[in-house]
């Protein structure tokens, strides 16, 4: 949900003492895993729940992570946000089960404090589900582990804090709906996937429409344990990781089979938009939809990528359109691969009156980048970069967390971790030219542009 499980902040004072030795631990965790393989041992519930652990004795907390089928690719149509909505609002009210009293949002808050947890639900494009971390130590573990059963089996969705949290998405959403990057990436997005749900962004009429009916059903549909992939990492046993497992997914929702998607598209045609703004900058916004996460050309695109524009200040489009031409503060690029073809894109915002030089010189910078590749140089410098950096993806259980939670979701080797480093190392300047070639299309690319030249007309299309 991260698309990891994101986490309320709830903190109680046993957890916080924790902090001090908990970063030592996690400095030592990070040298220790980058040195040595990562142990995910792998097997699926009694209930159909695929289930990944790793033993993480360092500290005494556990960090548990479930994720479902359950993303915003399944809205109905015009109920977009229905997939938020049922994610964040499982901790804001249970029915009794498996022994626990019915609570209140309040009672649950309270209770998840007594213990020095921390829950919450969250919902991307492609899954929806929960995180929970808290300490190992008796009754504490029990106490949660037992609570947040409860809170994904059990919801009740209260119509009055149903009716506040539509009302809190609304505000949060016409907000966001003033800045102009939010804007572009709406735009792009609904661009790059006119005939997907990856298009689809939840409006104020959408989330409005959505009723507490709706989002009962969306759980019972989504919610079942076949449809959910369980990571655990933590000062547990194998033993009692299976426990947990079976405790967090048994009695959920039978649950449906997940509906038909649409394919994505991926050969859209090359289109422009301009959009007014009153801010004194513009911001732009390219791509088009490019790879699924398993693809096998991912370590040569993300080699790649670091080249082109994610490599910060080290990256071709920096020097270019920053350094050398003062055309921008920031500019980069990005894949973001999903279950389905995911974008490729590129970002920047500029002067107004600059805005079409920037744009013509990104431009051109791409076509070059994928016609000849990255030089030896760059190539060299973007796999350092990249390898050096590594021990800082996984320097924390969170950070463990949600790249075993990854590896479970998308069906990724278990050794995928302990493979990383070699796997950019031998990435080749041919092979990196070669994938940028399959899955990028210079002259197939949507553009948004929000600000832009004074006087500048919205354009459906570029030829």
């Amino acid at each position: 949900m991260s698309q990891s499980a994101t986490f309320h902040k709830a903190r109680s004072r046993s957890l916080r003492t924790l902090a001090g030795a908990a970063l030592g631990a996690a400095m030592l965790l990070a040298a220790q895993l980058a040195q040595a393989a990562i142990p995910i041992e792998h097997w699926t519930a009694s209930t159909g729940a695929r289930v990944f652990f790793v033993h993480s004795p360092s500290i005494p907390m556990l960090d548990v992570n479930i994720d479902f089928d359950a993303g915003s690719r399944y809205d109905p149509p015009g109920k977009a946000g229905l997939a938020t909505l049922t994610a964040a609002l499982l901790d804001k009210g249970a029915a009794a089960q498996d022994g626990q009293p019915a609570r209140d949002e309040a009672q649950i808050a309270d209770a998840f404090a007594d213990t020095g947890a921390a829950f919450g639900g969250a919902a991307g494009g492609d899954r929806g589900g929960i995180g929970l971390r808290t300490l190992t130590a008796q009754p504490e573990l029990d106490q949660s582990v037992a609570l947040a059963a409860q809170l994904i089996k059990a919801p009740i969705y209260p119509d009055a804090v149903v009716g506040r949290e539509k009302q809190r998405l609304i505000t949060a959403i016409r907000e966001a709906d003033t800045k102009p990057g939010v804007i572009a990436d709406k735009a792009l997005a609904k661009a790059m996937y006119p005939d997907h749900p990856y298009g689809v962004a939840a409006t104020p009429e959408s989330v409005q429409s959505v009723t507490r009916d709706d989002i009962a059903k969306f759980w019972r549909d989504n919610y079942g344990a076949k449809r959910a992939v369980v990571t655990l990492i933590g000062a547990i046993d194998r033993k009692q990781a299976e426990a947990i497992a079976e405790q967090l997914t048994r009695g959920l929702p039978q649950g449906s089979a997940a509906p038909a998607l649409p394919q994505v598209k991926l050969n859209i045609p090359a289109s422009e938009q301009r959009l007014p703004h009153p801010a004194q900058q513009s911001s732009v916004a390219i791509g088009q939809p490019s790879i699924a996460r398993g693809d096998p050309d991912y370590f040569a695109l993300l080699v790649g990528n670091y080249v082109l524009g994610g490599g910060g200040f080290s990256s071709r489009l920096t020097d270019e359109v920053r350094e050398k031409r003062g055309l921008t503060y920031g500019v980069d690029s990005y894949f973001a691969p999903s279950k389905q073809p995911g974008p490729f894109g590129i970002s920047l915002q500029t002067k107004k009156a600059q805005t079409d030089e920037a744009l013509a010189l990104v431009r051109q910078v791409l076509a070059r980048f994928v016609a000849e590749g990255p030089t030896e140089k760059e190539l060299r410098a973007a796999k350092d970069n990249l390898v050096n950096g590594f021990p800082l993806r996984i320097d924390n259980n969170r950070k463990l967390l949600t790249n075993v939670a990854n590896i479970g979701w998308y069906g990724l080797p278990l050794d995928y971790l302990d493979t990383w480093t070699a796997q950019v190392g031998k990435v080749t300047r041919e092979q990196v030219r070669a994938a940028f070639q399959r899955h990028v299309r210079p002259d197939g690319m949507a553009t948004v542009i929000v600000g832009g030249p004074v006087g500048s007309t919205p354009t459906a299309s570029r030829k």
